[in-house]
């Protein structure tokens, strides 16, 4: 959520034309992210959040618009498109697709206890559950196959031990993508990148609400074990060593499985999922440090960060059990 295009009021104003949602009243960029450009939109109506995607095409933005409006459908807590007078939830601004959706009450967590993590987890359990009969597929566009892809074109800005781990690390995880295990794992839409800034929260620390799951931009069809890894590697962490904390940890998987119990496959690939979660991070971290698109208000993340996750996933793999 990076602003990549600008628009202005009057750009706004004739958006709105295209809907009934009010007239403006304020337009104000939102520089978190780095994916698409986002506004904070407020008409006589409400409060929005307007998105132009910088990099999925028209084809591909019916798969997130549609699960997010299936999923608000469900009373899953998720930002509800808005529909345009055209009956569509997607329309175009300076060439590039864009869409309008609510706002969520609520603000992230950037210290979550283990009370955020056990709402978290719930929610994310619910939201795969109301998934099962979305009528749209579409893949996970940031899973392995575009680890494959990306992997050679970071590989010159690698110290030798970090090209060899990320190869090594990337041969393993299309072996056992090959295999019966990940081939009986549960399967759907999922989030794939429920950060915890991707998590809204209403309520006080001590006794915290859920507020709602933003950012589907990067959801795709894939295991849900996956869509987990991706979330405790985020969560349940210390932030300086990326060593899971067991309070968070537990209350995480815990209250996800009261909603939805894991299966014996799993069970099995969970140590695997813990590093295809930090690989497909740290790939895409490097990515974006090392081959950055331009941008107004671009911040770009440590890649290191995710490198000490998935070195520290790989030191204790064997005492990572669901």
């Amino acid at each position: 959520m990076a602003v990549f295009t600008p628009v202005s009021d009057d750009d706004a104003r004739e958006l709105l034309t295209r809907y009934s949602l009010g007239e403006l009243v304020s337009l104000r960029g939102i520089t978190a992210g780095i994916e698409n450009t986002n506004y904070f939109l407020t008409t006589t109506q409400g409060e929005y959040v307007l998105t132009l995607f910088e990099v999925l095409t028209y084809e591909q933005l019916p798969f997130y618009i549609e699960l997010m409006y299936h999923l608000a459908q469900k009373g899953i807590p998720v930002p509800r498109p808005q529909t345009l007078c055209s009956g569509s939830r997607l329309t175009t601004m300076h060439g590039k697709p864009c869409a309008i959706v609510s706002r969520l009450s609520g603000g992230y967590e950037p210290a979550p206890s283990a009370l955020h993590c056990a709402l978290a987890g719930r929610t994310l359990a619910q939201a795969h559950l109301a998934g099962r009969d979305f009528s749209l597929a579409q893949p996970n566009l940031r899973g392995l196959g575009w680890w494959q892809q990306t992997v050679p074109k970071v590989l010159p800005f690698l110290n030798d031990a970090q090209a060899r781990l990320i190869q090594d690390v990337l041969r393993e995880q299309t072996e056992f993508a090959a295999g019966a295990t990940y081939q009986a794992l549960p399967f759907g839409p999922a989030h794939c990148d429920l950060f915890r800034d991707n998590v809204l929260f209403d309520g006080t620390f001590e006794m915290p609400r859920m507020g709602g799951i933003i950012d589907f931009y990067f959801a795709g069809c894939d295991t849900w074990i996956f869509d987990v890894a991706v979330s405790v590697n985020d969560w349940c962490i210390e932030r300086n060593t990326g060593v899971l904390e067991d309070d968070k940890l537990r209350a995480w998987l815990d209250a996800y499985a009261q909603v939805r119990p894991f299966t014996d496959a799993e069970r099995e690939a969970w140590p695997m999922m813990l590093q295809a979660a930090a690989l497909r991070f740290w790939v895409s971290r490097l990515y974006d440090f090392f081959l950055p698109r331009p941008a107004q208000t671009l911040k770009p993340h440590d890649p290191r960060h995710f490198e000490r996750i998935l070195r520290e996933r790989r030191k204790t793999a064997t005492a990572h059990r669901l």
